[in-house]
């Protein structure tokens, strides 16, 4: 009696997986411009066999863009706002070590502004 049981239900499986079969079969017909696409995946070898053999090639380089950081302050990350502080604090003590702004700091601040006025006029970034 078990070995009918389990006969029986090995068919009903069978039918099952048939039925599924069928099913993502259509379904990978249906696709558009594509068609099925799993007679051609188990035409082609595995991604590790082609692999294994390419091991000694350099990989190409792909050119990644750096992204602009936010202009905003609110919009920045934390890292983004400390590097940003710090930048600003370097440029602060370059201007104090600056003999210029030592001898007299109104006229120095006063024509650094006069020049980034006239770069900014003619639309050439600092």
């Amino acid at each position: 009696m078990k070995l009918r049981k389990e006969r029986w239900l090995q068919k009903i499986e069978s039918v099952k997986l048939a039925k599924q079969k069928q099913k993502a079969e259509a379904k990978r017909k249906a696709t558009p411009v594509v068609g099925d696409m799993q007679p051609l995946m188990e035409a082609l070898p595995e991604l590790s066999d082609l692999t294994a053999g390419v091991r000694d090639r350099k990989p190409p380089k792909r050119h990644v863009k750096a992204k602009s950081e936010p202009v905003d302050f609110c919009l920045m990350k934390q890292a983004q706002k400390h590097r940003l502080l710090e930048q600003e604090v370097a440029w602060f003590h370059e201007v104090i070590a600056n003999p210029t702004y030592k001898a007299n700091p109104l006229m120095a601040i006063s024509e650094h502004l006069s020049k980034r006025l006239r770069q900014e006029e003619e639309g050439k970034p600092l």
